[in-house]
Formats: C-alpha cells, structure tokens, sequence
C-alpha cells in the first residue's frame, strides 16, 4: 500500500502537469520505490521534500532559428530543464531529437539528478535539447543550429553552474560545434563547460566507450550473485552505447548475438562488430545493409522484442519505451534472466512490474548506464586540473564507480528489508537519500 503523501503528490502532478505523460511516468516510478523511505521519515512530509524533489530549479525555453541551405529559415525549440543543484552543477546531455518536447526533458533532467547521485560525485542534473532533427540534414545546416542553439544557451551554463554533454543527436561534431560558439561567445576558454569534447581540446580518452562500457561493468556484478555460464545477450540500439556494450561483453565471453536501429534489426549467432560499425558509423545507414556486408545473418523490420530468440540477457540501449509489458512476457518465455537499460526508461513500468513479479533481475537506467556521466564527471576532474588521464586510468575508475553504484543499491535495500536484487528500489533509494540530505542540510530553496 503506497503512503497517503506519495499517493498525493502523484495524484497532484497528474493535475499539474496532466500533458506530460513521460514525466508523470518517470515520477510515479520512483516515488513508489520510496515507500519504506518515507514511512521511516515521516518529516519529510512537513519539510514538503517531495514537491521540492519534482519541481525544476529552472526550466529554459527558447527558440533555435536556423537559416537551412536553401536559404529559408526555420524555427525549433531548445530547452535547458535545471533540475536539481543540490549535489553540484547541473549535470545532463543535450538531446537533438524530433520527439523532443517539455515532457521528455523534464523526466530525463529528473532521472539524471539521482543517476548523478549514485556515481558519487559532485554533480546535480540537468538535460537539454531541441526538436531539430540532424539526419539529413547537412553538414552546414547542423553546424548552422548548434551556433543558433548556444548562442541562447551560452548565458545559462559554465563549469560551476551547469555542465551539459552529447547524448541521442548529438555526437562529437555537435559537441564540437557547440563547444566552439561557447567560447567564441566569451571570449575565452572554459574547457570545463561541456563535457564529451574531442580528446585534442580537453576531452577524456573512455568517454566514448563509457556508458556500453558501465552497463557490462554493472551486470558482470549482478552475475556475481546469479552466475550464467557463458551467456547469452540480446542488445537493442546500435549506437555509441550499444556498440561498446557489445564490445566489453564479448570481452568478457558473452555471446551477443542480436542488434538493432530504429528501422530493425539483425540476427547472428556470429555477430560481427566491426561490420555495425561501420555500417553505424561510417555509412550512417541502416542495418538492412548488415547480411550482405557480414555474409551471415539476418535483417528483419520493426522490433527486436518481437522475433523470437533465446538470450540469458537484454540491454535495451535504443529509447524509452521500447519494452511494454506485451515484449516483456515475451522477454520471459525467450528465457532472459536479466535485463539491465542501456537507454534512459526503455521498459514501461508495467514492463517493470511483471519483470519483479515474474523473477526477472531487472536494473534500471540510472544504476547500469550511469557510467556516461561518472566518466563525463572524470572528463570535468580532469579539465579543473589541466591534467590528462590515460585511457586505462579511466576506465579503472570507470569500473570502481559501477562496482559502487551496484553495492549501494544493494546497500540501500539491506537498509530497509528489500530483497537485495530489487534494484529499483536500491537504485532510487540511494540516489534519493544522497539528493534529500544534501537538501536538508542547504535549507529550504
């Protein structure tokens, strides 16, 4: 039975905020992890620290106009959501998307303040973006929006006030044509700003391969405790994440032998990297082109989740909501034990209850894929330093700080009688407990 404060506020935000079903979401699933917290500290209701928790810092809305190749002009909307500073700077990418809209970035900009939380280091959470969408758009025209987009933005962050970064749409040219109008627009050098810069201007080595890299560092953990001899993994996505999640899992002797992208997917119990990564990387097009260039396996349309396959693990690294609780049961008949998000809530949360009622080890975002931000946070050590670390110093640190995260989430559900493989629950009780008495201790704001 959910306490009568958490049932409400969430009945509160469906009134306040009824047109934002992605935030609503967000928000419902981590309150009602919260139970066993809040029954334990009945003073927060008084103190009203959830109605602070949801509730933005600040939330920027701006337009981006962007004159195209053809000369005409266009107009999309930026967005900077400040969430929560408690712990440090503001922390989050920016998302250049079509999907992109209040909602979406004010539940990735809440999820990002307690993923930060975890990792241990100074960082509040914050996300960005803009309902532009860079495929086929060229070179000139993208380069032309991300000087439109800064040039607004630029007066709302710096390396102690908000930190942003890469995420979906926004890889290493865009963080390189953002970076650059910043300090044009300054008029100096302030490397610390934005993180997942190129290695030759202030970028960390790592950072790339960080989040694939954590979500298999996480799992191997998981694996400590449930061992599966050589197993078998199903990834969805076959970006940054996915690819390197791929990667450091065969490293490892996992048999990955699924992939996909936002048309289908492909099928191989020989699967073979390098030939994705180039077709994802250097051709920029669709994995149909997989089979013939690889000689093996198969090309399907639509998604992975709706083929049949026999897999020990899932890592969902494509977008939230890809998995409902329809896929979910199918996820269980195809024999997954596991399923640990690469991508920031691919699975509904009902996707999540069955997984809970039904035995599947189910890790959320903010736990397995908080790897991207921890090495970000090291990319920001590294800038306040005028240092650069090597690549396997990165990554060593990268691995102890999943190591971390893992154990305080079977910490926080010690703490209060969970069963330990509840990461959910661990995942938002730490992040949580870590954010609110950094909040009590600042005051009320």
């Amino acid at each position: 039975m959910t306490s009568s404060y958490i049932e409400r506020i969430l009945h509160q935000i469906e009134i306040n905020d009824p047109e934002q079903p992605e935030f609503i979401q967000a928000v419902t699933e981590v309150l009602t992890s919260l139970q066993a917290v809040i029954e334990a500290h009945p003073e927060y209701e008084k103190q009203a620290i959830l109605e602070r928790l949801i509730e933005p810092e600040r939330t920027i809305i701006f337009k981006v106009p962007v004159e195209m190749d053809d000369h005409h002009v266009e107009v999309y909307r930026g967005f900077r959501i400040q969430h929560s500073s408690a712990l440090g700077p503001y922390k989050g990418g920016i998302r250049f998307n079509p999907n992109v809209n209040l909602s979406v970035m004010k539940f990735l900009a809440f999820e990002q303040t307690f993923k930060n939380a975890l990792t241990g280091l100074p960082l509040g959470g914050g996300k960005g973006g803009s309902n532009f969408d860079p495929k086929g758009k060229s070179e000139g025209e993208i380069r032309r929006f991300c000087e439109s987009f800064m040039t607004e933005l630029y007066r709302h962050i710096g390396p102690e006030k908000d930190v942003p970064a890469g995420d979906m749409g926004v890889g290493g040219r865009e963080i390189g044509y953002l970076y650059g109008t910043y300090h044009r627009l300054l008029a100096e050098s302030r490397l610390g700003a934005i993180t997942g810069k190129g290695v030759g201007y202030g970028g960390s080595l790592a950072r790339k391969e960080a989040t694939g890299y954590g979500l298999v560092y996480f799992v191997s953990e998981v694996l400590k405790n449930h061992p599966i001899d050589k197993p078998r993994a199903v990834i969805s996505g076959s970006g940054n994440v996915a690819i390197y999640a791929c990667q450091k899992a065969r490293e490892l002797g996992w048999k990955v032998i699924g992939m996909s992208d936002s048309k289908g997917y492909i099928l191989d119990e020989d699967l073979d990297l390098e030939t994705v990564r180039k077709i994802k990387e250097e051709m920029r097009v669709s994995l149909e082109k997989y089979p013939e260039m690889a000689g093996h396996g198969i090309y399907g349309t639509g998604s992975i989740y709706d083929t049949d396959f026999k897999a020990d693990i899932v890592m969902p690294c494509a977008c939230q909501n890809e998995i409902d609780l329809r896929r979910a049961k199918h996820l269980k008949e195809s024999g997954v034990q596991i399923v640990a998000e690469g991508a920031n809530m691919p699975d509904s949360n009902e996707a999540i209850a069955f997984y809970k009622e039904n035995g599947v080890i189910f890790v959320p975002g903010k736990a397995s894929n908080a790897g991207g931000v921890a090495t970000s946070g090291l990319e920001m050590s590294q800038n306040g330093q005028h240092l650069g670390w090597s690549f396997e110093e990165v990554d060593n640190r990268l691995h102890h700080i999943m190591i971390s995260i893992h154990q305080q989430c079977r910490d926080a559900c010690r703490k209060y009688g969970l069963p330990e493989d509840d990461y959910v629950s661990g995942a938002n009780i730490a992040g949580f407990t870590r954010v609110v008495e950094a909040m009590i201790a600042q005051g009320i704001y």
